[in-house]
């Protein structure tokens, strides 16, 4: 990746788009994010970071909640594409 500010972030949930924007958007940087990160935790090679949306598509409302059986697809320009399968979770030590 020439420039981590530069990467388009798209996600769909159950192939309806969500997202389509760029880490320029983020409110910090990417540098940023990992240099906190490392101030606390060790980051190896191949570690992947979560930053969220930059546009704060769940506080829009102008999509629902995740529910079970929904899949999430999330592709960064460059680097590639997940899918996940979100399932009701469980709570434990309770």
């Amino acid at each position: 990746v020439l420039d981590p500010q530069k990467l388009r972030l798209r996600s769909w949930v159950n192939d309806e788009p969500r997202q389509d924007s760029h880490t320029s958007d983020m409110v910090f940087s990417v540098a940023r994010i990992i240099y906190d990160l490392s101030q606390v935790m060790v980051l190896d090679p191949g570690d992947v970071v979560n930053t969220g949306t930059p546009e704060g598509v769940a506080l829009s409302g102008r999509f629902p909640y995740l529910a079970e059986g929904d899949v999430m697809r999330m592709s960064i320009e460059g680097l590639g594409e997940q899918r996940q399968h979100v399932r009701q979770g469980t709570v434990r030590g309770s």
